[in-house]
């Protein structure tokens, strides 16, 4: 046997099993992770291999991490609590780095990945309409209300996790080859994980699978009538089902665009809902008082209650659900700006794309780097409500894409 080509194939294991690990909770992921990120880095500082991390992206996320950090040591009223943010941060770019090496290395990693996607997804869709048929899901636990959640039981989040990696399970599909079977398979595990992600009745991942469809419906060639085609279905799918559930059609459609005052109602209108514009609008408060450096990492679920910022019903939680406000208020307007950087890179990358389809030029992105640049548009969205932007969880979620496309862009060897 060949024991480097085998170390090379338990170590792409080990790494591909963050996907089936990251149902059942943060802790095994985000080891992975660390423990991979610190070996990473100890072969990088042995063999003097520092090219590694020489691209702009890794360079300008590095200096954002540091910057936390001091703000942690400077500015923060608990620095212990906030070193848990801030510390060990940087380890999402080290183990974005690693899976760009390793893809440079062993592009069977691909396989691994693509497969290990396919079978967490069918896997969710088994055990999600099992749940929402019968009311319980195979390992006996009862649905929430009218929520599906699946195997992640009272943590709410089977949608976040489908929606976020949707994109990369459909850039893996393109690059692979396949049989007509297969192309069936796919597309009929798209339609049911589309209308899943509805059922599991969380609004920011159903918008977040939308959004990700459209933006590569209107940017790729390859298998766009393939994507459009199931994506009609599973809309359809959704209408029927909403117009036959009044209360998935209450949480999804009716209730929020009351709250926006997209619709007459009686209700004032607000961001989002009455508790995600009084977590909003008391970190903008906090943001005012301290504009340039903010009050430090993890330092919104310190500072909220104090009667100087709080507004509203529920103006305090362990984070304000915009990852934008969060930054504003715990970092600043220049921790604001590194976020929001990536955001205006991605939408100028998205313009030049449309712009060469619309002109018939060069296409800047392949269609694999397309969806992948679609992942890191859901996570850098500003207008909907999402996680705490230093939760291990989520962290794990958006590092994994983003190695893909720095490796797709910035490789000598690059997976186009």
């Amino acid at each position: 046997m060949n024991l480097k080509y085998s170390n090379s194939v338990l170590i792409n294991l080990i790494i591909v099993s963050i996907t089936p690990f990251l149902i059942w909770g943060p802790f095994f992921p985000d080891l992975i992770v660390s423990l991979s990120a610190l070996f990473f880095l100890f072969y990088v500082f042995k063999n003097k291999e520092f090219h590694l991390f020489n691209n702009k992206p890794l360079i300008i996320f590095f200096i954002f991490c540091i910057y936390c950090v001091l703000l942690s040591v400077f500015i923060a009223e608990d620095t212990m609590l906030s070193f848990e943010s801030s510390l060990f941060y940087f380890r999402i770019g080290v183990f974005s780095c690693l899976v760009w090496y390793l893809i440079d290395k062993d592009k069977s990693i691909l396989i691994f990945f693509y497969y290990a996607l396919v079978l967490c997804f069918s896997v969710l869709v088994i055990d999600g309409y099992t749940q929402y048929f019968t009311g319980v899901n195979l390992t006996g636990f009862k649905i929430s209300g009218i929520r599906v959640s699946s195997f992640f039981g009272d943590e709410l989040i089977m949608g976040s996790y489908l929606s976020r990696f949707f994109p990369l399970l459909f850039a893996l599909f393109l690059i692979k080859k396949k049989q007509k079977y297969e192309i069936y398979f796919i597309g009929v595990l798209f339609i049911l994980v589309d209308l899943l992600i509805f059922m599991s009745g969380e609004r920011s991942a159903f918008f977040f699978l939308n959004l990700s469809t459209l933006f590569i419906i209107i940017l790729i060639k390859e298998y766009q009538k393939f994507r459009l085609i199931t994506f009609i279905i599973g809309i359809i799918c959704v209408v029927i089902l909403s117009l036959n559930s009044s209360k998935l059609n209450e949480r999804m459609f009716k209730g929020p665009a009351e709250d926006m005052g997209l619709i007459k109602s009686s209700k004032e209108a607000v961001i989002f809902s009455k508790v995600h514009d009084s977590l909003i609008r008391t970190a903008y408060n906090m943001f005012e008082d301290k504009p340039l450096f903010g009050h430090g990492p993890k330092m919104f679920r310190v500072i909220c209650a104090d009667e100087k910022y709080a507004t509203g019903i529920s103006p305090c939680m362990t984070h304000p659900h915009n990852f934008y406000v969060q930054l504003l208020a715990e970092t600043g307007i220049i921790g604001f700006l590194f976020l929001f950087s990536v955001l205006i890179y991605v939408i100028l990358t998205a313009l030049r794309q449309f712009k060469s389809i619309i002109f018939k030029q060069k296409k800047p992105l392949t269609d694999y780097q397309v969806c992948l640049l679609a992942s890191i548009l859901i996570t850098v969205w500003p207008l909907t409500p999402n996680g705490n932007f230093f939760n291990n969880w989520l962290m794990v979620a958006y590092s994994l894409p983003i190695g893909f496309y720095l490796q797709s862009v910035y490789s000598k060897k690059a997976i186009k």
